[in-house]
């Protein structure tokens, strides 16, 4: 009878454990339904107060103020101290040069006959006017020319310079200005066009999705040409977004199709590619023929690429870092511990970035300071692992970083590697900001055409090009363009162009 009952009592005992597990996962899972609903996305880890050699590292002085204690006041029953602000601000920025300037004088109401000027206030104030449509006139006088025999007479006119649309009353600016609004701006067609009817001119919407349309295939070769320069990376970060469809044999509902990025990290060069699913095959297809470093998560459809021959995979610290952030609420003190010393991983590297280290440098800077700290992180990884239920936040992110540990270290091998794949998601970004203002893409075509220009405007961003300016420059001249030489007017070259 003992025996059976102490054999109950284990069982009790297991079932006790294994319910407080799930009520433990049923927490996690009610926290992040709560963070996503109503919190937001905050990743950094803040260390403890007494940890100053680990701030050292991670912060500079940048202070904007100080307190400086100029007099103290005796008080009964208490010592008030009187205190100064002193600002260390560096003042009004100037309003910049190339902006035009309309100058008013105001000359004071009263006499100043006779008067000697001894200066000038200066005052000058940031003005906005509403936006304009105008009209750009070609008149092109028409000639009639005998010929010899005097026979005969032929007609002589200038040629039209060349339009982006042939028929179309759209110029380059006007397209550039629309295309720019809907992928850099978020702004969706019918806005667009109810701003146009403010300043009294009416668009219909299908005719300005059309121009989109016939803009976007003008441009197919340069997408191309882009394609093979972000494919020419020795390490591309790569990752993936969801996005909703319109797709005719799916009535009712909307088809989940996918951007898949490409980030060339050595020439800041973005490349989105849209395709229906987010099985392997996409990313198989793409990077076929890809030799170098490849930068990924941990989704299984990347697992593929471990063995390809002249491909090396390393894993994303972000992501694992992540997991750590979501188990302080269950294990504040162990995962501050594995949060500290990931910290001073990027400590490293930004010392790394305000000191402008070269590629070589980082590489010799990473050996000799972030190979110690990851030894000690994997220690503190493993003696966690063995006192940590498997099940809980914290067990699932030590398995999730120690699984993936050969890759995350592969960041150290060389100074070119990021050490996470930030620089995608700050691409992917915008794509988040767009779902939200038009919701999805009109087909599977329209995903791929809004593929092409996220491509170009996210690396206009990376290269500091005003996306319509170049976009403009683009679709002025690109139809007598030289296809061999159509590389010439991708915004990294153009950056390159207009700053030589």
């Amino acid at each position: 009878m003992y025996e059976q009952q102490k054999r109950v009592s284990d069982l009790q005992q297991e079932e006790i454990e294994l319910q407080a597990q799930r009520i433990h996962l049923l927490q996690l899972q009610i926290i992040e339904l709560q963070k996503f609903i109503f919190g937001g996305k905050q990743e950094k880890f803040k260390p403890s107060a007494n940890e100053n050699a680990l701030q050292s590292v991670l912060f500079n002085n940048d202070k904007i103020a100080e307190v400086v204690v100029t007099a103290s006041q005796k008080v009964e029953g208490y010592e008030k101290i009187k205190t100064a602000i002193r600002v260390n601000h560096p003042g009004r920025k100037p309003l910049p040069d190339h902006l035009r300037r309309e100058v008013i004088v105001i000359e004071p109401t009263e006499d100043v006959t006779g008067l000697k000027p001894i200066g000038e206030q200066i005052t000058e104030v940031l003005e906005y006017k509403q936006g304009e449509l105008f009209v750009t006139k070609y008149v092109r006088p028409e000639y009639i020319k005998p010929t010899e025999d005097e026979l005969n007479a032929k007609r002589v006119i200038a040629s039209l310079p060349t339009m982006p649309l042939d028929k179309c009353i759209a110029a380059a600016s006007l397209l550039a200005y629309l295309i720019a609004s809907k992928f850099v701006d978020h702004l969706p067609i019918y806005r667009i066009l109810q701003m146009f009817k403010r300043l009294n001119v009416t668009l219909d919407d299908s005719t300005v999705s059309g121009w989109i349309k016939a803009a976007a295939n003008l441009i197919i070769p340069l997408y191309e040409a882009h394609l093979k320069e972000v494919l020419a990376a020795q390490s591309l970060g790569v990752d993936e977004t969801p996005l909703k469809v319109i797709d005719k044999s799916k009535k009712g509902t909307t088809h989940q199709g996918y951007y898949w990025v490409y980030y060339n990290t050595s020439n800041k060069l973005v490349l989105f590619d849209y395709q229906k699913g987010r099985d392997g095959q996409s990313p198989k297809k793409m990077l076929s023929n890809y030799q170098g470093y490849l930068q990924v998560d941990g989704y299984t459809a990347y697992t593929q690429f471990e063995n390809s021959e002249g491909i090396k995979v390393l894993n994303c610290w972000a992501h694992a870092r992540r997991k750590f952030i979501d188990a302080q609420k269950f294990d504040n003190e162990r995962a501050s511990e594995i949060l500290t010393l990931i910290a001073q991983l990027y400590g490293i590297e930004k010392h790394c970035r305000e000191n402008s280290f070269t590629s070589d440098q980082i590489k010799l800077y990473r050996q000799a300071h972030a190979i110690p700290i990851l030894n000690t992180l994997h220690e503190v990884l493993k003696r966690q692992l063995n006192a940590t239920v498997p099940s809980s936040p914290l067990g699932m992110a030590l398995q999730y970083t120690l699984n993936r540990w050969a890759k995350l270290n592969v960041y150290t091998q060389e100074g070119f590697l990021a050490i996470d794949n930030n620089l995608v998601e700050n691409s992917i970004r915008p794509v988040a900001i767009g779902r939200k203002n038009w919701l999805f893409a009109g087909s599977h075509e329209a995903a791929q055409r809004s593929a092409m220009f996220y491509s170009l405007f996210a690396t206009c961003k990376l290269h500091n090009i005003d996306p319509i300016l170049w976009l403009t420059d683009v679709l002025t001249k690109i139809k007598d363009h030289k296809i061999n030489k159509i590389q010439e007017l991708l915004p990294q070259n153009y950056y390159s162009k207009n700053n030589s």
